[in-house]
């Protein structure tokens, strides 16, 4: 077994998950709770680390700490600044936030990204900046479904800037507070999703194709078992179209998704005939975090 040489930490709003990296890379350990910044009291990150990672932290003490997410908010234990782009890792690893995790120890909390497009419109990211670092991509766009869909363009090893995607919010809120999400029935039949595909490319705009919705359930046109997946095709379709339009038509594209998203982005982009690799969340994250850890020792 490699020696352990990182223990890298996604922190997020709800959840915190933990890897022991060997220095090969490969993971020696897991962890994981639903111990997220919002669960902490003020003042209780140093205990909740140690709660979680306190064995791992002990029994090497020469191993880095490095997190990543919302642990670096406003909200979090610290705010590590967003970092303006074009960046690369060196940048991000340069700007890393400190924290004092006891036993004259440190922790790092890699920094966020910001952007503004050639319009003036702003946007931020934090955590994807770190999947970014660890995709392995150099030139093209990487795609990362959620709940919040980030596509992000990279050339010649740098974040040149990327775009949000309120996909995933903004189906929860048609299917939990709209007329939409009442006509939804269940067991939901996956011939919608490709109607919704469908959809997206006729005229009229995504309110009017998403009023549609209801239109072809009272019509006949659709039953209620295709109208959630409906709803996601044809917001999913949306985004994809949109985002390939802020891209050169030869970029090669990787999606960072798993399960349902991974295979929901893979039908909507074959559909529109761009052909792309998927890559696992976790093994990019973490990827990532050793990337930007590395770029840190580099320089220190």
């Amino acid at each position: 077994m490699a020696k352990p040489d990182l223990i890298a930490i996604d922190w997020g709003t709800t959840r915190l998950r933990a890897w022991l990296v060997g220095e090969d890379g490969a993971i020696v350990d897991t962890n994981a709770a639903d111990d997220g910044i919002m669960h902490v009291a003020p003042g209780g990150f140093p205990e909740t680390l140690r709660r979680h990672v306190g064995a791992w932290m002990a029994a090497f003490p020469a191993a880095p700490v490095v997190m990543a997410g919302m642990v670096g908010s406003r909200n979090g234990w610290v705010e590590a600044p967003y970092v303006p782009c074009p960046t690369d890792v060196a940048g991000l690893a340069s700007t890393l936030a400190r924290v004092d995790i006891g036993n004259g120890r440190t922790a790092s909390i890699v920094p966020g990204l910001s952007y503004r497009d050639p319009s003036g419109s702003p946007d931020v990211v934090r955590g994807e900046e770190t999947k970014l670092a660890g995709c392995g991509l150099s030139d093209g766009t990487v795609v990362m479904p959620g709940t919040h869909c980030k596509w992000a363009r990279l050339e010649a090893g740098r974040i040149a800037g990327f775009t949000t995607f309120m996909t995933g919010e903004i189906f929860g809120a048609l299917k939990d507070h709209t007329i939409l999400g009442r006509l939804a029935e269940e067991p939901a039949d996956d011939a919608g999703f490709a109607r919704g595909l469908a959809a997206a490319r006729r005229p009229g705009g995504l309110t009017h194709q998403l009023f549609s919705t209801r239109s072809s359930v009272l019509l006949g046109d659709m039953t209620g078992r295709e109208v959630l997946p409906f709803l996601s095709g044809l917001l999913i379709a949306t985004e994809v179209d949109n985002g390939l339009a802020l891209c050169s038509p030869d970029a090669e594209i990787v999606v960072v998704a798993e399960g349902h998203y991974a295979a929901a982005y893979a039908a909507a982009l074959l559909d529109r005939g761009r052909a792309h690799r998927i890559l696992a969340p976790d093994t990019v994250f973490v990827a990532g975090l050793r990337a930007i850890a590395a770029a840190a020792a580099r320089h220190a």
